[in-house]
């Protein structure tokens, strides 16, 4: 779990490893062991970690699908429309185009049972 979560925070703000785990003081070996889950960070780079990508811990660690950190819960995207968005992340790009277009067909259909 820490390592796919890891590599889509990463991937999403298009940085390489060694970029991170410079700004974390970490070696990108090291890193990169997270991100395949060979090894698992200590409490205080896992904190560096959730620190420096804005996330709370305990979406790192799997327990939420809430990423925003604790003090910022009420500004973000409430649970459900975390877990779709992350979600969607390990679709590949036909079927995000596929579910991307069912979520429109969903909104007419609500659009138009609102006019009636």
């Amino acid at each position: 779990m820490l390592g796919e979560r890891l590599k889509s925070l990463r991937t999403r703000i298009k940085l390489r490893q060694e970029d991170i785990a410079a700004k974390i003081g970490i070696a990108r070996t090291t890193y990169a062991m997270y991100e395949q889950n060979k090894r698992e960070p200590d409490n205080e780079t896992l904190q560096k970690i959730a620190d420096f990508f804005d996330v709370n811990v305990d979406f790192l660690l799997g327990r939420t699908n809430n990423p925003a950190p604790f003090n910022q819960r009420n500004k973000s995207l409430s649970e459900f429309e975390s877990l779709f968005f992350y979600e969607l992340d390990k679709l590949s790009e036909e079927d995000k185009q596929k579910a991307l277009e069912h979520v429109r067909y969903l909104r007419y259909l609500a659009e138009k049972e609102n006019k009636k």
